[in-house]
């Protein structure tokens, strides 16, 4: 049986295909599914060393996330992958970590599905870390899963949502931890496409990506600055029940002008009231620069479209998802992009989940690089290293032909080069993550740094040339091919042109985002 499975910071959604009626569909899991069939994404250990833990709903429905309680844990997904973690508490003598923490909430779902899955697709955040990925599908590996596949969200929402008639959509996926967004090319066109999870001479829709992009910028950051604004003018304490108040307050203003929830503190026995109206909720919001966050990354995704020859007028429909993208600023600032009548809200919270299970019934995925990279040289009229792009942001995957350049020795009797990769980056839009108190908290930093990233400077990772006979400089010494595989792996074939001998073939450097 395959299963999509959409982990979020917040909730989670899962789906499977129902051959009756020929559609993805939602599994409810008793206890566990909550409102909207939604399973929180909530954890409670019981006891570590028998496996004993409560999950989603039953968390909330024993009152288990109210009080600061050490074994309860929320919001752990963002923090899966990063190096630091914060605080980290240590049961039945072993430090949990939210690697551990993950893993303990997704284990138990797969033993509560029945029929037990034989493949999964995952979804992932579009600018996901890359121990994220790899955690995830070594997660689900020791549950003996036969096979994995991974999504990037805006994707699976772009084909989770049902009888859309538009060809180029772009997704607003907003969640609890990240906004991920995409435009898609859904096409009109279908073709016979075999691969070994599809059947023979079936029909399948091409999907291609022509652009995307995402910020660690979420519904919890929001919780955090409505908490924050509360502290400040009427001394709220910090617990798991008032994060949880404000993030009733930020739910309710998705739909009301004004919002009210109540708070008592067991400790002083003071009862809080929390009022908030949509013109307060602006003023936080814009205090923390939300919409000028959320314009540079738009502003990037549509310069990729430009590559296609596309621009924002060509988008046929904007599809929010998440429910961050509820707030009404969101759609104010979309509105100033694309007319109204092109935005659409209405599966919001299911489209990633089910449309993810279309990649392996009914769909094929043209993917795209989220970065570019470059490779280092030394620039003798800067007297500096300097950076030559062979690959741009939004190249598809795997590439059909190589990459090549041509290098040659910068210094007499050179006896090696050292070939260093560098990721591309956006050099306004960086984000820095810190940690306050025992919260995950991101925020959008003005950078003063270059904008590449290298990627095996480290001696350990490093690629050195050795050359024999030694370089002369001037005179083209090495011939470098470069390749992304169908894994996102960069590979190097390196020939020397006065030897012809190969001395690296089809060797992996990286793996791209």
């Amino acid at each position: 049986m395959q299963y999509a499975i959409d982990f979020g910071t917040s909730n989670t959604v899962i789906t499977r295909w129902n051959r009756v009626t020929e559609k993805a569909e939602i599994v409810k899991i008793t206890n566990i599914t909550g409102l909207q069939d939604l399973i929180p994404s909530l954890l409670f250990i019981k006891d570590r060393e028998s496996e004993d833990y409560l999950i989603g709903q039953q968390v909330r429905n024993e009152g288990l996330d109210i009080d600061n309680n050490v074994r309860f844990f929320s919001n752990f997904k963002r923090g899966i992958g990063c190096e630091i973690q914060g605080f980290l508490p240590e049961l039945e003598g072993e430090t949990i970590t939210l690697e551990k923490v993950g893993a303990y909430f997704l284990g138990s779902l797969v033993k509560k599905l029945n029929p037990t899955p034989t493949s999964v697709i995952l979804t992932v955040p579009v600018d996901s870390y890359e121990a994220y990925r790899i955690w995830l599908i070594n997660a689900y590996k020791a549950w003996n899963i036969q096979e994995i596949k991974l999504l990037d969200e805006p994707t699976a929402a772009a084909l989770g949502y049902e009888q859309l008639t538009a060809k180029i959509v772009m997704v607003f996926d907003f969640g609890g931890g990240t906004l991920d967004i995409s435009i898609v090319d859904l096409g009109n066109s279908k073709e016979n496409i075999t691969t070994n999870i599809i059947p023979e001479n079936s029909q399948f829709k091409r999907v291609k990506i022509i652009a995307k992009g995402g910020i660690n910028l979420g519904g919890i950051d929001i919780d955090n600055w409505l908490f924050e604004y509360f502290h400040k003018k009427i001394g709220l304490r910090k617990s798991s029940f008032s994060i949880r108040l404000v993030e009733r307050l930020k739910i309710k203003l998705s739909q009301e002008f004004q919002a009210n929830e109540f708070y008592f503190n067991n400790e002083n026995l003071e009862t809080y009231e929390l009022n908030l109206n949509q013109g307060e909720f602006v003023e936080i919001l814009e205090e923390h620069g939300f919409i000028k966050q959320i314009e540079n990354l738009i502003n990037q995704v549509l310069l990729q479209a430009k590559f296609y020859a596309l621009e924002k007028d060509d988008v046929d429909a904007v599809l929010l998802v998440g429910g961050s993208a509820q707030i009404p600023l969101v759609k104010s600032c979309l509105k100033n992009y694309f007319e109204e009548s092109k935005i659409y809200a209405n599966q919001a919270l299911d489209a990633i989940a089910k449309g993810a299970l279309q990649l392996g019934q009914t769909v094929k995925i043209d993917d795209i690089l989220s970065h570019g990279y470059a490779i280092r040289f030394w620039n003798q009229k800067k007297n500096c290293h300097s950076w030559h792009t062979f690959i741009r942001a939004g190249q598809s995957y795997p590439t059909m032909k190589p990459f090549e350049l041509i290098l040659a020795a910068s210094l007499p009797n050179q006896s090696s080069l050292e070939l260093i990769v560098g990721e591309l980056g956006q050099k306004a839009h960086n984000t820095e993550v810190y940690f306050q108190g025992n919260q995950l908290v991101t925020s959008q930093i003005s950078s003063q740094i270059g904008e590449v990233r290298p990627l095996n400077e480290q001696d350990s990772a490093s690629t050195v040339i050795g050359l024999n006979p030694v370089g002369k400089v001037g005179i083209d010494r090495l011939k470098i091919k470069f390749l992304v595989d169908q894994e996102r792996f960069l590979r190097i074939t390196v020939e020397d042109l006065l030897t012809n001998e190969i001395l690296l073939d089809n060797q992996i450097v990286i793996r791209c985002r």
